[in-house]
């Protein structure tokens, strides 16, 4: 028996590209296959699955036929109970095998596996999803190892399946193993770091492959099963860059993003006074977003980069606004930190070119790194060099050690390396957006965010 797979991963909410995909699985679809997602399908940064749930990603999917989705870690950035509705809402199946609550009960709607049949073929789809570490309690869920999981499924299943494919989102550095270490796994759809495989790999008779990530490309497996063994028979990726967008694709994204619109634009609030930004100069909307880091998280100083925004904030405050605004998933995060490398990461920040430098990493949806903002500090500087640093009106010591509020960007040391010598990080649940909606209608914390900082030598002798 044939079996032909198409199959996306990390999409990331980029549905231009996914409309030109839709095309493609339209075109290649036929009695024999089956349409499977690796996850990060929903990434919560777009508007049209912020104002509905979710819900229009299920659309999109359900609309193409799409068979299985395995849960990564960005469909579970919005919550549990965002996970658990549109789980619960989905007529294919959503698939994580050692996904939890954070009380151990399991999530509403959501399968450890499932089996499919295609032309008296049986296929067990099984999926992991990757543990979030020290953010699951944030998030409300919990994990098991994801190896003992999928060998509990197989087990569970045996006898029932004629194939067994692992939908992974945990990275092609954990897969490899699992091909070596459970013979039982016929094919494995990776996902979760961005990998693009020209053909599929085989792996001790496991065939392996991945399709990239933001809807560039479709994957293709051409598989033969025979008397329990799989055969590749082709495999191959297709690029959506010049294909044709579907129009019911298109059609859905319009109408969602039409109803996603009128729920988001519901005004929260006014602002007392406007937050302008800006990329390279000392902004109030940055400024704004490490004062109310540092009063969030009590710390002796707030630091964040300005390019966690896009655009500041002038008259009413919406959700849509701060989606558009502040689009980043990331987290409100405290570390300690000696004074030396605080502030050789703000002398970097004078750099121009660090500033405008592809801030793209984890969780980090803005364009450009941009300049470090501080609360709690005041930075004297020639433009080039930073010349002193006080903390509340005590000059910056190099070896002390000082609690900093910022996001697990910076944390981590993208861009600005010298800040992951940190210790003790502790993460919240919160968004760094949620830190503007909190404090953007409090005068006091606005007030403080158009005090500047930053001060330069040649600026202040021209006084």
């Amino acid at each position: 028996m044939k079996l032909k797979v198409l199959h996306t991963n990390d999409v990331h909410s980029n549905f231009d590209n996914f409309a030109k995909v839709a095309t493609l699985i339209k075109q290649h679809k036929d009695e024999n296959t089956i349409v499977l997602e690796a996850g990060d399908f929903a990434d919560f940064r777009s508007i049209e699955l912020q104002g509905t749930r979710g819900i229009a990603a299920i659309e999109l999917l359900e609309n193409i036929g799409y068979d299985a989705l395995t849960i990564g870690n960005n469909e579970m950035f919005n919550g549990v109970d965002t996970l658990e509705h549109m789980a619960s809402s989905s007529s294919f199946p959503f698939i994580s095998n050692n996904l939890f609550k954070k009380d151990k009960t399991e999530i509403k709607g959501v399968n450890k596996s499932v089996i499919l049949e295609k032309t008296g073929l049986r296929i067990l789809v099984t999926g992991s999803s990757p543990n979030m570490g020290v953010f699951n309690d944030g998030l409300g869920i919990s994990m098991t190892d994801y190896k003992e999981a999928i060998i509990e499924e197989i087990k569970r299943n045996a006898g029932n399946y004629d194939i067994c494919i692992l939908l992974s989102h945990v990275g092609t550095f954990a897969d490899e193993p699992l091909a070596l270490e459970i013979p039982e796994i016929d094919v494995i759809i990776s996902a979760h770091d961005h990998k693009l495989f020209a053909e599929a790999k085989i792996i001790n008779n496991t065939i392996m492959n991945s399709a990239g990530n933001y809807g560039e490309h479709l994957g293709v497996l051409e598989l033969e099963i025979n008397e329990g063994k799989v055969k590749l028979l082709n495999s191959f990726t297709l690029s959506s860059i010049d294909v044709a967008k579907d129009e019911q694709v298109v059609s859905i994204l319009k109408r969602n993003k039409e109803k996603a619109i009128d729920v988001l634009s519901q005004p929260l609030y006014t602002i007392p006074q406007a937050l302008w930004h800006d990329v390279l100069e000392e902004n109030p909307m940055t400024n704004l977003i490490a004062e109310g880091l540092k009063d969030m998280l009590q710390c002796d100083i707030g630091l964040i980069n300005s390019g966690i925004c896009n655009a500041g904030i002038f008259h009413e405050m919406t959700r849509k606004k701060l989606i558009e605004t502040c689009p980043s998933p990331l987290n409100p995060t405290s570390f300690e930190i000696q004074g030396k490398y605080i502030k050789e990461a703000l002398e970097q920040s004078l750099d121009a070119q660090v500033c405008l430098a592809d801030g793209r990493g984890p969780g980090f949806r803005g364009k450009f790194t941009g300049r470090l903002h501080i609360a709690g500090a005041e930075i004297v500087h020639d433009g080039k060099k930073v010349q002193a640093v006080y903390v509340n009106d005590v000059p910056l010591e190099d070896e002390a050690w000082y609690t900093v509020a910022s996001s697990d960007f910076l944390q981590r040391g993208s861009i600005y390396e010298s800040l992951a010598n940190n210790r003790n990080e502790k993460y919240l649940a919160e968004e760094i957006k949620d830190v503007i909606r909190l404090y953007a209608d409090k005068e006091e914390f606005i007030e403080k965010a158009y005090v500047n900082r930053w001060k330069e030598t040649v600026k202040l002798e021209a006084l």
